[in-house]
């Protein structure tokens, strides 16, 4: 079955920013003579999204976002019955639990003791991980078809989310050796994520529905999806 209207029409929404995203991972060189924003002290910014310079503070947010996609998705085992979207939620354990302990590897080689929730930097930062908290709750209240759809829908807009941060990090934090390993990966591992999202999001029926893509797993100010208007990374200090 068909999709309703609404549902298409969020994620033809969603897709058009991941799409644009995902060919953006893939090249490091921005586009030459853009003007670039000004952004907050002690930020890099990429197309929009905005992210701490300093790698401690920016590896304290992947470790936030992994645990967020970890502890949804295991919520997905069991409020969900859809095989598609526990199959799903299944790779998203899986993968997000590798990823963490790099993450956590990586902070412990560098004597980097990771704090488990951010300290927000901005007000959009806390208004963020307040959000996260209310999607949280929200999907927790939720199961079956209801759920699925909620769930889905906020794992495309979460990880289109994670996909700027990192390319941010990457291409305005000058990262080298294993810390650059670890941002190349996730910039390939990511956009895998969310295509995976999209095309089980792209499954559900009319009864499902579709609940919004939230902001699951955001937690740093990531600005409008204007793709056109930021092509280069800029850092300040």
């Amino acid at each position: 079955m068909k999709r309703t209207l609404h549902g298409v029409t969020l994620a033809a929404v969603l897709f058009t920013g991941g799409v644009s995203l995902a060919q953006s991972a893939t090249s490091a060189n921005p586009p030459v003579g853009e003007k670039t924003p000004t952004v907050a002290k002690g930020t890099v910014e990429f197309k929009g999204f905005i992210v701490p310079a300093d790698p401690k503070a920016f590896l304290e947010r992947l470790h936030y976002i992994n645990q967020s996609e970890i502890k949804q998705a295991k919520l997905a085992q069991q409020n969900s019955q859809n095989p598609d979207v526990q199959s799903y939620a299944k790779m998203m354990v899986d993968a997000h639990t590798t990823a963490d302990q790099k993450v956590m590897d990586y902070a412990k080689s560098q004597n980097m003791k990771l704090a488990e929730m951010p300290k927000a930097t901005n007000d959009m930062e806390k208004k963020a991980m307040a959000a996260d908290k209310a999607d949280m709750e929200k999907l927790q209240a939720l199961k079956g078809a209801p759920f699925d759809s909620t769930y889905m829908a906020g794992q495309v807009g979460a990880h289109d989310a994670a996909i700027g941060k990192v390319m941010a990090a990457q291409q305005g934090m000058g990262a080298t050796g294993e810390l650059a390993t670890l941002l190349t990966n996730l910039t390939q591992e990511l956009p895998r994520h969310r295509d995976m999202a999209y095309q089980t999001l792209g499954k559900l029926d009319d009864a499902m529905g579709v609940g919004g893509a939230g902001t699951q797993g955001g937690t740093m100010e990531h600005g409008s999806m204007d793709h056109g208007s930021t092509g280069g990374a800029t850092k300040t200090k």
